[in-house]
């Protein structure tokens, strides 16, 4: 029996729906607050948010980013890019080399990951 034949018969039906709806990089690294939040840059490079709208899309309170955001910054992970009225907006560093990192990191995974489910449908027609 293939590896991921025996991973999928491992999750319920509920588990594959959760699993499916979730990006790549969080079906690796899981639900955490900071994933989350690393997570949403990734797949929204282009534009710049503010904190309260970071904390939203990522699913997130808002005093939980406020714990950890500090961090980020000081990574070099996010950038502020201006400030609007009261609220900074915050854009992912596409020129940090720990960012082109995590973003080779999540097209490595999402490629493996879609390879084991094409995989998988082929032996499934095989079949």
């Amino acid at each position: 029996m293939e590896e991921t034949e025996k991973i999928s018969k491992k999750f319920s039906s509920a588990q594959k729906s959760m699993i499916s709806d979730k990006s790549s990089f969080r079906v690796v690294f899981g639900d955490s607050p900071i994933v989350k939040v690393i997570d949403f840059f990734l797949d929204n490079r282009e534009f710049d948010y503010s904190l309260t709208d970071i904390a939203k899309n990522a699913d997130i309170g808002w005093s939980t980013l406020h714990g950890f955001w500090n961090n980020i910054v000081k990574l070099g992970i996010v950038l502020k890019t201006r400030k609007i009225g009261r609220a900074e907006l915050y854009k992912l560093n596409l020129n940090s080399p720990l960012v082109k990192k995590l973003i080779d990191l999540d097209m490595d995974i999402s490629k493996k990951l879609m390879n084991e489910e094409l995989n998988k449908q082929k032996l499934k027609a095989t079949v």
